[in-house]
């Protein structure tokens, strides 16, 4: 059986991954990779693995770009050419260049950028392997990355795609799926404000199978938005413990050093003790004879005159 006659959903409903049509792909994000950017995350969503990192908000260059009343946010999304099974070519693609653009204005759209008038706020994105919907992924990951580097947003983007497999509405299409189904929906959405900043479509649907792929892809975000948001909270929640075991290492070394001063300053309260006994003259009853000698001599008459 060809790839083009294969069945992408088995009789039981599920696909041939094990996948209900409401399931993602098993997904995982983790912030703060890069130590040289203000701020990053990695996500791997299936077989995608994706990193973004955030640079800014910083001096924006050249200069005639500059906004005075906001930041200006610049997002370069790429794909390494060891990404995909054919080696892409290194230049930028019309792909390319079209992902960064919508990611761009995703990010704008929660990114409190009249915080930050003349400046900038860069975005790069490296798809390290691809397998399907990383322009959603690329999406999620760079919303974590820019709060990540302490940038005011009014909530995540989490990106989810909803495609047509077989005239069945299902969730974050794999490669293969995307390859061989009849459409997909890229969608980009911010759950806690109700907002969609990201929609394409490609592909044929109908009115229904529309509105059902945006809910699907909704729903499918969602369930980013959760990962998402485990992902800061991991992070910060290490940095705390970080610095609460500092904190009670340097207690302890304080504690310890208390102690050592305590004993040195007893053990030199006893030297000077001994230097003071010893230092003390005891006359004793030697000395009050020779007193009362003296005394006895001064008392005697003198024996001059008599003498004479």
């Amino acid at each position: 059986m060809t790839e083009s006659e294969r069945k992408l959903i088995n009789p039981d409903g599920t696909r041939l991954d094990g996948r209900s049509k409401t399931d993602i792909r098993e997904t995982s994000i983790e912030a703060g990779v890069s130590s040289r950017a203000d701020g990053s995350a990695l996500i791997k969503m299936g077989n995608n693995i994706i990193l973004a990192v955030v640079h800014g908000p910083r001096e924006l260059h050249p200069k005639h770009l500059v906004n005075p009343n906001k930041a200006v946010i610049r997002c370069t999304y790429r794909m390494a050419t060891f990404s995909v099974g054919d080696r892409k070519r290194p230049a930028p693609s019309r792909r390319e260049r079209e992902i960064s653009k919508v990611m761009t204005e995703s990010l704008e759209s929660v990114v409190l950028t009249h915080l930050y008038p003349r400046s900038a706020i860069d975005v790069f994105v490296q798809v390290l392997q691809a397998d399907g919907g990383t322009r959603c992924a690329a999406l999620s990951a760079a919303s974590v990355a820019v709060a990540d580097a302490g940038i005011p947003m009014r909530d995540l983007i989490a990106g989810c795609a909803a495609g047509i497999i077989e005239d069945q509405v299902v969730v974050d299409l794999a490669d293969y799926e995307d390859k061989e189904g009849t459409g997909d929906v890229p969608l980009g959405y911010a759950p806690s404000v109700d907002e969609v900043s990201l929609l394409q479509m490609d592909g044929n649907f109908t009115k229904e199978q529309l509105l059902e792929s945006v809910e699907l892809a909704k729903e499918g975000c969602r369930q980013v938005y959760l990962i998402q948001r485990e992902a800061l909270k991991k992070k910060y929640s290490d940095i705390r413990e970080e610095v609460a075991e500092e904190i009670v290492e340097e207690a302890i070394e304080l504690k310890e050093n208390i102690e050592e001063d305590q004993a040195d300053i007893t053990d030199f309260m006893e030297e000077e003790e001994e230097e003071e006994e010893e230092d003390f003259i005891d006359y004793g009853d030697d000395d009050e004879e020779d007193d009362e000698k003296v005394v006895d001599d001064l008392l005697e008459p003198t024996t001059f005159f008599e003498e004479e």
